[in-house]
């Protein structure tokens, strides 16, 4: 994995799914109640992978098949210490659909919240969210600019990835 950092953001280059699922396990193991995470990018680019990895890092049971909820929308995983509530908007038009479906942030307040195609909701995004942007390098590397605004977020992702 590479890495480069730059102001209030890092990039980081995978070169498998497997190398982004352990991405996501580290940083899954620093997250605490209300954090937002914001994946944003193609299909295909590891966002799942990924939310995989944060699901083993919060310790959700081997048990659970980590899948995207792109026809329920949110699947809740219990972990050891944290719940996570994973989301995938890729059928949603925008932030009005989110919140007709009955959800807004309150929704999400006692747990880690992971979001697959987040753009779709950035109007309404916390102001704390620690943003993903996944992108294809090749067949196999992925490129992850990873950004946060709040410092103290950042300060708990430093020696993880910043």
């Amino acid at each position: 994995m590479d890495r480069t950092e730059s102001g209030q953001s890092v990039i980081l280059v995978s070169e498998s799914p497997e190398q982004t699922f352990r991405i996501g396990v580290k940083i899954g193991r620093i997250l605490e109640v209300g954090d937002f995470l914001a994946l944003t990018g193609e299909l295909g680019t590891g966002k799942t992978a990924f939310v995989q990895g944060i699901a083993r890092g919060l310790g959700v049971s081997e048990n659970y098949a980590v899948v995207s909820p792109t026809f329920t929308l949110v699947n809740v995983y219990p972990g050891e210490a944290l719940t996570l509530y994973h989301m995938d908007l890729y059928r949603l038009g925008g932030a009005a659909d989110l919140l007709d479906a009955g959800f807004d942030e309150e929704n999400f307040q006692e747990g880690v919240t992971a979001v697959e195609w987040a753009e779709r909701i950035q109007d309404v995004m916390p102001e704390g969210a620690i943003s993903l942007v996944f992108s294809y390098v090749d067949e196999f590397t992925r490129k992850i600019v990873i950004s946060v605004r709040l410092e103290s977020v950042r300060d708990r992702l430093k020696g993880v990835v910043f």
